[in-house]
């Protein structure tokens, strides 16, 4: 009973020994996403998207870890998606998707000492998980929008009126920036996309379809 007393304490005073030397801290960041959805079609061509821009808007917490190392965990909602056109029957129609996530971006960040502030230097993985979005056509005398489904599998007897997708995204992060010395922050965020965001279509065969979020941003961030 004693040595078991005594285990508990040696814990107790290591536990607080940690929190004392572990630094955190809180923060706010927004910005600009110019986004993409890069990979191949069902016949293995390959997409020709062109960027779309949208948002991103959250908080974060940052952890010390080492000595000018943090972990920094965040909770976001962002914006993805993609646009290209096409030309038929002479006219020009623009395909637009919007997709919404809730983004866990995990993220280790280097913060050496500079000038007057921090470097921000990160990388991380992320996971995100879409709540809603559309398609949309628009051009000459189309004008059209379906909302996006989320679901990994799509059968024959789905409905052909909605736009399929996987809900769960993962990727990586990485991160360049500057930290001022009034906590104010401004970084570039880059992701790549590792996971097909498409679901599998169990009537067609040889799909080769894979598709992949891709993108990067500029965001300002301020510290408590």
């Amino acid at each position: 009973m004693k040595t078991t007393i005594q285990l508990i304490l040696m814990m107790a005073l290591f536990t607080c020994s940690i929190q004392a030397q572990t630094s955190m801290s809180f923060g706010l960041r927004a910005g600009v996403n110019f986004q993409n959805i890069n990979g191949q079609d069902a016949n293995g061509n390959n997409l020709k998207n062109d960027i779309l821009t949208g948002f991103h808007i959250g908080i974060n917490a940052e952890i010390g870890i080492a000595p000018e190392f943090y972990f920094q965990p965040g909770l976001l909602y962002t914006t993805k998606g993609a646009q290209n056109d096409y030309v038929i029957l002479g006219q020009t129609i623009k395909n637009t998707i919007h997709i919404s996530y809730i983004e866990l971006p995990l993220n280790i960040i280097f913060k050496p000492l500079l000038g007057t502030g921090h470097m921000l230097l990160g990388f991380g993985p992320y996971i995100a998980y879409g709540i809603s979005g559309n398609a949309k056509q628009e051009g000459g005398s189309i004008n059209q929008t379906e909302d996006i489904k989320f679901q990994n599998t799509v059968t024959a007897s789905d409905p052909n009126n909605v736009v399929y997708l996987k809900a769960l995204d993962f990727g990586a992060n990485l991160i360049a920036g500057y930290e001022f010395s009034n906590k104010l922050s401004f970084q570039l965020n880059a992701q790549l996309g590792l996971t097909d965001i498409n679901p599998k279509y169990d009537f067609i065969a040889n799909d080769k379809t894979s598709n992949k979020n891709t993108g990067f941003g500029f965001s300002a961030g301020y510290r408590f």
